[in-house]
């Protein structure tokens, strides 16, 4: 198989869209890109510039018309975009997440795309063990309690439905764990902190102690190994669902270690609790959802991805995490408007 001579990815600006962009400049030179999404990068980054932007924002009514132009000539759709904040709107998260990926299917369908990769996540999965790996077929129906697991769950069976229909394309499903790295430290830190949070003091000096409960154990990865990744699929013209996930998982031990302090246990309740109550007031922009998913979420094996894509993280969990906790101490960014720089957004 080879590469498709033209790709569309919608939320091209983003965290993973942008890691993308920057691995086909270099893997795939030849390979036109249509870059999707509401407000494209200015001028001044290489991987943006050659680029041919369209902009769409996937929950207006005349976006299936925008995106069956966008999608004419192309042989390949990459979905990536995805809404995190605001948290407070319930619905326009649901209308941008589960009613715009549909809109992108249908879409692409109706512009006759051949292959689609949809990016889905570890949310997708329903609660599971965090002292053994699953694999891709675990159950799907996300973790209750997280808006943004369920509404991965609605997509991926609505992608269920996709695949049956006569006039399908090939697809396939990425699953990452938490997607790390140093240029999306500012965007992080808006979405999950909040713009009052001391991010420059982070990674400045060692932490003392760090109160971590005992069910905070996830997987990471860095945003190039998920782009490598996705870069397979679309060579090998993959279809189904690959899990992806750098070594070793972050267990609160390992969490010390990258941010050089002695772990303390911490009520994983009292975290949840917390977390709800300070959301409620608006003093922080992250939902309890958000901790039910870390606490619940299970732990995925990447044999699938290993042997059918040949995929293997070039960078482990723990660096992916320092990678990203350098950036939001540094407000690191890039052009895209998603990823502006901390005091440029």
């Amino acid at each position: 198989m080879s590469m498709p001579t033209r790709i569309a990815v919608t939320g091209a600006s983003g965290n993973v869209g942008t890691a993308l962009l920057r691995h086909l400049a270099e893997a795939a030179p030849d390979v036109q890109v249509v870059g999707i999404c509401r407000r494209p990068p200015r001028g001044g980054d290489p991987a943006y510039d050659r680029v041919q932007w369209a902009a769409i924002d996937i929950t207006d009514r005349s976006a299936a018309d925008q995106l069956a132009e966008a999608f004419v000539g192309v042989e390949a759709a990459v979905h990536l975009a995805w809404a995190i904040q605001p948290s407070w709107d319930p619905g326009l998260l649901e209308r941008t997440n589960v009613a715009g990926s549909r809109t992108v299917f249908e879409s692409a369908i109706t512009a006759g795309v051949g292959h689609l990769v949809h990016a889905s996540s570890v949310g997708v999965y329903s609660p599971g063990p965090k002292d053994r790996p699953v694999d891709e077929s675990w159950s799907r129906d996300g973790v209750p309690g997280s808006s943004y697991s369920q509404h991965k769950a609605a997509v991926e069976h609505a992608l269920d439905g996709l695949e049956r229909r006569p006039d399908a394309p090939v697809v396939a499903r990425i699953r990452p764990g938490l997607i790390f790295q140093r240029e999306a430290g500012s965007e992080v830190a808006r979405y999950f902190l909040g713009r009052l949070a001391p991010t420059r003091l982070i990674g400045r000096r060692r932490l003392p102690l760090l109160p971590v409960p005992d069910e905070a154990v996830f997987q990471a990865v860095h945003a190039s190994d998920v782009a490598d990744a996705v870069h397979r699929i679309l060579e090998l013209r993959s279809m189904g669902a690959f899990n992806v996930a750098a070594p070793p998982v972050m267990t609160p031990e390992r969490l010390a270690e990258v941010f050089h302090a002695r772990r303390i246990a911490l009520s994983g309740r009292l975290v949840r609790r917390a977390a709800d109550l300070t959301w409620r007031a608006h003093l922080q922009p992250t939902d309890a959802g958000w901790v039910d998913l870390a606490f619940h979420a299970p732990v995925m094996s990447t044999a699938r991805a290993r042997d059918e894509l040949g995929w293997v993280a070039r960078v482990d969990a723990r660096a992916a995490l320092a990678d990203l906790l350098e950036g939001m101490r540094d407000g690191a960014g890039t052009v895209s408007p998603v990823l502006a720089p901390r005091g440029a957004a």
